[in-house]
């Protein structure tokens, strides 16, 4: 059984499974979806109840937040990293935050404070390692407008730190880096056919991320501008060069970032490169 994540990340989800080989289908009322694989039986739940499924046996394995791992202390096996979210495929971070004219500079000045957060148990914890008591509540959202009426402080969850300072919020500290993970079950993780299903999606998964930002290149090099040329050519391994049939030219097939193409590819038409293609990738296993 595998936990999908319900909500935000739910649509990423399931282009990401896409791109990695898997078609997921669901209707708008249905939490089971339907999935192109005998092996895989998959639930949408929300990303907050996943790592206890799993921890509890419910779930194999599941996709959420590291956040929600640590919040729920839930005893997992941490499979892979899988940095994506709704906007971007970058990490976020919770984040402890006060007006921007508040007193508070550290930490050690909440004490007997209140603060309002979604992470209470992520919260009491890291205030308990600085020595600190104070009020925390549990909020249901939209926690930035709490301060300074209601609250004296938050924990808050931002990716780029713009929504918070739009809300003339000030970072005192940061709590937790988070990002997507796939998370396994340990007596699932123990057993090997399981395991092996689980390891072969992560790759899967890891590689259709890795491709995200990448492309292609493929282009024929006239023998005297090779070295050039391959001089040019950042490149996950070494390019790969053939020689061409007349023995002047080569086949030159390279990986690279797709921000750096376009720079790239005028540079090697003045180097006297000729037939350049660049193509899509669905997948790097590296």
């Amino acid at each position: 059984m595998f936990g999908l994540p319900k909500g935000s990340l739910e649509e990423p989800t399931i282009r990401l499974f896409k791109k990695a080989g898997w078609n997921i289908r669901k209707s708008s009322r249905s939490y089971k979806p339907s999935i192109d694989d005998p092996e895989l039986d998959g639930r949408f739940v929300r990303s907050q109840e996943i790592s206890r499924y799993v921890d509890h046996g419910f779930f194999d394995c599941g996709l959420c937040g590291y956040d929600w791992v640590v919040e729920n202390e839930s005893d997992v096996v941490e499979v892979c990293d899988l940095v994506y979210s709704r906007a971007s495929n970058r990490p976020s971070y919770w984040v402890l935050a006060v007006p921007e004219a508040s007193p508070i500079k550290e930490i050690k000045d909440l004490q007997g404070k209140r603060i309002a957060t979604e992470v209470v148990g992520m919260t009491r914890n890291f205030l308990a390692k600085h020595g600190v008591e104070a009020e925390i509540e549990f909020s249901w959202g939209a926690t930035e407008v709490k301060v300074p009426d209601m609250v004296d402080a938050i924990v808050d969850l931002t990716e780029t730190g713009n929504s918070l300072r739009a809300n003339k919020l000030r970072i005192v500290d940061t709590l937790l880096k988070t990002n997507t993970k796939l998370i396994a079950n340990k007596k699932s993780w123990e057993d090997p056919k399981k395991r092996a299903k689980i390891e072969n999606m992560a790759m899967m998964l890891q590689a259709a991320l890795s491709a995200a930002d990448k492309v292609g290149l493929k282009l024929n090099a006239p023998k005297d501008k090779l070295d050039a040329i391959l001089e040019i050519l950042p490149a996950l391994r070494n390019p790969t060069v053939n020689r061409l049939s007349d023995g002047e030219w080569s086949a030159v097939e390279v990986i690279l970032e797709e921000k750096v193409v376009r720079d790239i590819i005028p540079q090697l038409k003045e180097l006297g490169a000729e037939g350049i293609i660049e193509y899509p990738l669905n997948k790097v296993v590296y």
